[in-house]
């Protein structure tokens, strides 16, 4: 009796964890991580703290787990509601709205609090922005209109800079070209999941499609364009001799080829085509932040 008092104790324990886990999109975090490290390798030009570094991560880790926590509180009911996400923590109960609202406050807590001790003030103040503008601008605004994609691509963007303020305490023009360049991806790829997603976002009311919500020419070419941005937006990092050439031809070849993936969208507007550029997108930017730290090398 004991033995299985003490057993399903564990898998309880285990079960929370892992929706805990779930609760801050390990993945999508440690991306955030990986940019904030991204920024601030290239603003120490390889003489890294080690220290510094993981402090940094950490604490952009749980900031980006804290907002994204919130997201889901608010967006609990919402959830419900579509295929891709009612099997979430909140939307089964596996989690309560109380519990996730005292994880969010906590590892919000702890982010902050590093990033503090380790960083800077300005570094912080960013961090706490980014926070508020994705949890409490950005998610209510995913029911008014596309401007929602704007206001979420800072958020967005700001892990780089993060990086680059941690080293440098300062917002440089250097700071604003790695910022920009993420920014402007922030468009093909929200729109790219946001056409594959289009029935399910709309039973939830989502309405981040340009061009009146359509799936159709006009956001195709919009797309496009957006996407046409990226190729020389990637040639800035050279030009300022951030990083080298190497780099450079690296991120023409994928600006190029993401950009070849939107002709296909333009011609057939099938979902088949916006799902190639939504995956074109989640392997653009890390190739592109690997190339410009190897080139550091």
């Amino acid at each position: 009796m004991v033995t299985s008092t003490y057993g399903s104790y564990g898998a309880l324990i285990t079960a929370k964890i892992s929706a805990y886990m779930e609760l801050v999109k390990f993945r999508l975090s440690f991306l955030v991580a990986f940019s904030c490290g991204f920024g601030y390798v290239l603003a120490s030009g390889g003489h890294l703290n080690w220290a510094h570094l993981a402090w940094l991560c950490l604490g952009g880790f749980l900031v980006s787990g804290a907002s994204i926590t919130i997201n889901q509180i608010i967006e609990k009911d919402l959830d419900k509601l579509m295929s891709r996400t009612m099997d979430r923590p909140l939307p089964t109960g596996r989690l309560s709205v109380k519990e996730a609202a005292i994880f969010a406050m906590v590892i919000a807590g702890i982010g902050l609090t590093i990033l503090t001790l380790y960083t800077n003030t300005l570094t912080t103040l960013l961090s706490l922005l980014s926070m508020v503008l994705y949890s409490f601008v950005y998610t209510p605004l995913k029911r008014v209109g596309p401007i929602a994609v704007f206001v979420g691509a800072i958020p967005g963007a700001l892990p780089p800079l993060l990086g680059w303020t941690a080293v440098t305490g300062m917002i440089t023009y250097e700071a604003l070209i790695i910022f920009g360049i993420q920014f402007i991806w922030q468009f093909p790829h929200f729109w790219a999941i946001a056409w594959v997603a289009d029935e399910d976002y709309k039973k939830a009311g989502f309405k981040l499609l340009p061009s009146g919500g359509q799936k159709d020419l006009n956001t195709a070419i919009q797309i496009m364009i957006y996407t046409l941005f990226l190729v020389p937006l990637g040639l800035l990092p050279a030009k300022f001799g951030i990083t080298g050439i190497d780099s450079a031809v690296v991120v023409t070849i994928c600006g190029v080829l993401f950009l070849s993936q939107t002709f296909a969208l333009m011609k057939n507007g099938s979902r088949k085509s916006a799902l190639r550029i939504m995956f074109g997108s989640f392997l653009y930017l890390p190739i592109v932040q690997i190339a410009y730290l190897l080139d550091m090398i």
